[in-house]
């Protein structure tokens, strides 16, 4: 499965709302998983972004669909990156 990291930060609404975070954050990973995507890991983090979404996805649509959900709630916007591990950038780097 591809990794995905998404950098995320509130919304006006989100951010006035932030108590819910969690449950919001649960609720996502429900959400998610009916898109085939598994939510490995979220952090609420400081400084530039609010918060990181650490997921694994059978291919880009799927991973695409569960943002574009999330994102349509209204509490967050998104920045999402697809990630390699070390064995994936070896093998694209061979290609070279």
């Amino acid at each position: 499965m591809a990794m995905f990291i998404s950098l995320i930060n509130f919304t006006e609404q989100g951010a006035k709302n932030c108590k819910v975070s969690p449950d919001r954050a649960a609720n996502f990973k429900t959400m998610a998983e009916k898109s085939g995507v598994k939510v490995k890991e979220i952090y609420w983090t400081m400084g530039a972004h609010d918060a990181v979404i650490i997921m694994e996805a059978p291919k880009d649509e799927a991973a695409v669909a569960a943002m574009l959900g999330l994102a349509s709630l209204g509490n967050v916007k998104t920045q999402t990156m697809r990630a390699f591990n070390a064995e994936e950038m070896k093998a694209i780097t061979a290609k070279l």
